[in-house]
């Protein structure tokens, strides 16, 4: 059986909902007073004094992010695996205190912070925004995965534009670099065909966009037709229960990761069943020794630009390609 999960949200057209200038006590004070700027995101219009010294991030891009623009937070949510904050940016995050889960952030010990910016996802805090708002200021991104976004719009809110375009223009320049060698070492095989799969407990998964299926795709990979006409229907991820829908996995290249904390067993007996299964043989990724396991963080879970570029090292040293 296949499942189809629609992605949540729309555009990026604001909501109308604008965050009130001024404040609760409890909210520290930005530097440089004297600027102000008005940010439009995902839930409208916030006005920011200054440049915020005390912010606290609600999910993983947005943490990631803020180290890539060289600020610490004051308060982050915790990581999904690997806690309290992911490995690769631990060291970054020494002595940042943990405010809740990113679907269940404490707001009480936000609060006790005194943010003067919180960054939050609508996808998962449009519930309590107003909440948030009258803590700090609040930001809020359309979704989780598209880093750009992140980053553009924490520039903005940061006060560091000139570094988030000096992100963003770093990465543009390392897409391009692995476009043309990657070209170049394939030849007329490329481009190629592409897919991220992912085992748990009891099915699969195929995503079809989300962050490492975005990338891909910006990196010059394809989807096969049916992926692609998923994609453009606004499907993020594919559920399969039933192995004879393996061949929908067909590319010719899979990387794979597998997860489902607290059920690692189950997961690697039900990885092993479906790999073994004859229709995954056929699997033209299989035939030609073209499947890959995956660092589960750098693709799936850390969301912002430094988890991209991990992603993209890992691409260069998968296909022995120069960085």
């Amino acid at each position: 059986m296949i499942i189809f999960v629609l992605a949540g949200c729309g555009g990026n057209e604001a909501t109308g909902t604008t965050s009130e200038t001024g404040q609760t006590a409890a909210a520290g004070q930005p530097a440089d007073q004297g600027d102000v700027r008005v940010i439009e995101h995902a839930m409208g219009k916030t006005e920011i004094k200054g440049t915020p010294q005390r912010i606290v991030t609600l999910y993983q891009g947005a943490t990631d992010a803020a180290i890539a623009l060289g600020v610490k937070p004051v308060g982050a949510v915790e990581s999904w695996l690997e806690q309290p904050f992911y490995t690769y940016i631990r060291d970054d995050l020494d002595g940042v205190a943990v405010v809740g889960e990113e679907t269940q952030p404490n707001l009480e010990e936000i609060a006790k912070l005194k943010p003067d910016l919180i960054i939050a996802s609508k996808t998962r805090h449009e519930e309590i925004y107003e909440q948030l708002s009258q803590i700090a200021p609040t930001v809020t991104l359309e979704t989780l995965y598209q880093f750009k976004e992140t980053v553009d719009i924490m520039g903005q809110a940061l006060n560091k534009e000139e570094e988030a375009k000096n992100i963003l223009a770093q990465w543009d320049a390392r897409v391009s670099d692995f476009k043309g060698k990657i070209s170049a070492k394939l030849g007329d095989k490329w481009p190629i065909e592409a897919s991220v799969l992912n085992f748990r407990a009891d099915h699969a998964r195929i995503y079809v966009t989300g962050f490492a299926g975005d990338i891909l795709n910006e990196l010059g990979f394809v989807r096969s037709e049916y992926l692609q006409q998923e994609a453009d229907k606004g499907t993020v991820v594919i559920r399969l229960t039933d192995k004879e829908s393996i061949p929908s996995m067909n590319a010719d290249v899979n990387f794979v990761f597998l997860s489902d904390p607290g059920n690692e067993g189950a997961v690697q007996k039900n990885y092993e069943e479906w790999t073994k299964h004859p229709l995954w043989k056929n699997l033209d990724s299989v035939k030609a020794g073209q499947v890959f396991q995956i660092d589960e963080v750098a693709w799936n879970m850390g969301g912002g630009p430094l988890a991209a570029n991990l992603m993209l090292d890992q691409l260069y040293a998968h296909f022995g390609l120069d960085k």
